[in-house]
């Protein structure tokens, strides 16, 4: 016993190494992040997040056309993902057949799977050239009063970007919020269809109210999707540093500024300015993850205590 109980503490310590392996890894590149980004953080200060201003000759950066566009690209993505998402979810939950469900299920896994850089290619070569003879000059003949639907037509810009985020968002609010409707207790719905209430009613005020958190979560797990997402936002959103209230127009956002200008980075200051992107990025999208999961998290934990 005094061996067996011996090899378990070696057994349970040595596994302990890989979970804490991860904590350090983070912790690392974080250290690493704010350590190579202190020359802009020391320079402009505050003021980063204000500015418009960026201009690597004078070594003069503002991160703000960034934020900027990285809030409305991923804003308007949600607009768009969430309602098919959610409604998806629904209907395979609660409405579709095992055998629709599971395959339809399969398929949205496949779409979550497919690299980003595909979608980037058919947004391109398909969507592109959609938008800028169908899609913008449609919006801008009988829309156009409103300033999201103004200026030049380029095909690129904030709304290409948008549907190519809200495609890809997509499958990861179906997946999650299928699974917590699914966890939702069925005794709950069961009780409301007794009562008398219709399929609808009982979708709608007992299984969505109580699942109502999880969804939230998969909607901000889908957000930290949108925010992070880098090579299909690049390849069609124009990479201009500009802020316009029109869709129309060609943007940039705080991943796809780092995968076009990473490269070309020639002094310590623009280096470093891009490092601190980077280390704003970082830090939102892990916010953004733990929000998620708590939420989804609360969810199923309740779940789980109502049918003990």
């Amino acid at each position: 016993m005094a061996r067996q109980d011996s090899s378990d503490i070696i057994f349970r310590r040595v596994l302990a190494i890989f979970p804490i392996s991860i904590l350090v890894l983070v912790a690392g590149l974080f250290f690493q992040l704010i350590s190579s980004s202190l020359p802009s953080l020391t320079k402009f200060g505050a003021s980063f997040f204000v500015s418009s201003v960026w201009d690597p000759v004078a070594e003069n950066f503002g991160a703000l056309p960034f934020i900027f566009g990285t809030c409305l690209t991923s804003l308007v993505a949600l607009l768009l993902a969430v309602p098919i998402g959610v409604g998806a979810a629904i209907y395979l939950a609660e409405y579709a057949s095992p055998q629709v469900s599971k395959v339809i299920s399969i398929l949205v896994d496949l779409l979550a799977a497919i690299p980003s850089v595909i979608y980037g290619l058919w947004g391109i070569f398909v969507l592109v050239p959609f938008m800028r003879h169908s899609v913008q000059p449609f919006l801008g003949k009988y829309f156009g009063f409103l300033p999201f639907f103004q200026g030049p037509n380029y095909g690129v810009g904030f709304l290409a970007a948008s549907i190519i985020l809200a495609i890809i968002i997509v499958p990861f609010i179906i997946s999650v919020s299928r699974e917590v409707i699914l966890a939702v207790p069925s005794v709950y719905k069961e009780s409301a269809l007794a009562l008398g209430t219709t399929r609808w009613e009982a979708v709608f005020n007992i299984v969505l109210s109580y699942g109502k958190a999880g969804i939230l979560g998969a909607v901000i797990l889908a957000l930290g999707r949108a925010i992070g997402e880098t090579m299909a936002v690049t390849m069609i959103i124009g990479n201009n540093p500009t802020i316009s209230s029109s869709l129309f127009s060609p943007g940039y956002t705080l991943a796809s500024v780092l995968a076009n200008e990473f490269a070309e980075a020639a002094g310590n200051m623009y280096l470093s300015s891009l490092i601190e992107i980077g280390l704003v990025l970082f830090l939102v999208s892990i916010l953004v993850n733990i929000l998620a999961r708590f939420l989804i998290w609360s969810v199923t934990k309740g779940a789980s205590e109502a049918t003990k």
